[in-house]
């Protein structure tokens, strides 16, 4: 994260008149993504391995039903999610929380809502097994991916020597949600120096996001995301994080979503609560949905933001909208 010290420092200086060309630079490197997207050393990039993993998270018979992909629920259309509040899988069962964007996850530190996977390989293979997405075992399904001839060819290319198993599994479709990277926004431009990039309203909700409206205390650096958890007070009886580690700090907790591409991925919150993203932002800088829940993260400020306020903060997160990527869906798979 970019240091509060070192920016407050930073702005000092140019109150006094001096070093905005400092500052300018500083921020810009804050808010620019990393020249690379990071691959574990134990599941490097290799084509081989993430035109695999395309394959494996479009192709329906990983599900029970046969008629539920990785991309039923995060669909590239719908901002790598669903559009729905809560996510529907196998034979029409509602999860228990909204689908969240992969978008950007090779630069999560942790998975899902809670957190409770640390890998995208951990996470890859979660919503295969679960009842209320695609409801498939995985010694059943990797049975049934051993019985296709061309899956086993593709896998024996792809990771030499392992065969297809619940490890190579996890790694191929982990290999191609890495893929799944934000582009060049305008935002990005403006960053970088092009101060046409956005509009006056846009700057104007850029500064408010950084300044009085707090919204940089959870939602900061390229990703727009401190990848920490923090309780909103939806007060909708969701314990977040504390389920994975029963501490207090996080009763309440979900993980801070990535703001990238945020106007292709709604509706927002861990529930699905929240329609636009004026409705998110009026929660978050009005101290929480229910400033009086029990645990509500101290990183939310009461900031009491007019509604044109609200409407600028909008506007600045607009900016954060990339051309989509670049992706030939499969329509055929191996036999």
């Amino acid at each position: 994260m970019f240091k509060k010290s070192v920016y407050s420092f930073v702005t000092a200086m140019v109150v006094a008149g001096v070093g905005s060309s400092v500052f300018a630079a500083a921020e810009a490197s804050h808010f620019t993504r990393p020249a690379n997207v990071p691959f574990p050393a134990d599941n490097a990039m290799a084509k081989e391995r993430i035109e695999l993993g395309k394959l494996l998270f479009f192709d329906v018979r990983l599900s029970k039903s046969e008629q539920i992909s990785c991309a039923t629920c995060h669909d590239p259309k719908k901002g790598w999610s669903d559009g729905l509040p809560k996510a529907v899988g196998h034979e029409g069962r509602m999860g228990p929380r909204n689908t969240p964007t992969i978008l950007n996850g090779a630069y999560q530190q942790t998975q899902f809502w809670d957190g409770r996977a640390a890998t995208l390989e951990e996470q890859a293979l979660g919503p295969i097994q679960a009842d209320v997405e695609m409801n498939m075992p995985l010694d059943e399904l990797i049975v049934k991916l051993n019985g296709i001839p061309g899956y086993v060819k593709l896998f024996a290319k792809a990771y030499p020597g392992e065969g297809v198993t619940k490890e190579s599994l996890a790694k191929a479709i982990a290999s191609f949600e890495r893929t799944v990277v934000s582009s060049n926004a305008p935002f990005d431009r403006f960053i970088k120096g092009d101060k046409k990039a956005i509009s006056e309203n846009a700057k104007k909700g850029f500064e408010l996001f950084k300044g009085k409206g707090g919204c940089t205390n959870c939602h900061d650096g390229f990703n727009f995301t401190d990848g920490s958890f923090h309780n909103i007070g939806l007060d909708d009886g969701d314990v977040g994080r504390y389920k994975v580690k029963s501490k207090e700090i996080f009763y309440g907790a979900t993980k801070t979503p990535t703001l990238r591409d945020v106007t292709k991925s709604s509706p927002y919150f861990h529930n699905g609560s929240a329609e636009t993203l004026e409705e998110a932002s009026t929660v978050c800088s009005s101290g929480g949905k229910n400033p009086q829940a029990r645990n509500v993260s101290t990183a939310l400020k009461k900031a009491d933001l007019t509604r044109e306020e609200i409407g600028y903060l909008a506007d600045f997160m607009k900016t954060l909208e990339s051309p989509a990527m670049k992706l030939d869906i499969p329509t055929k798979f191996p036999k």
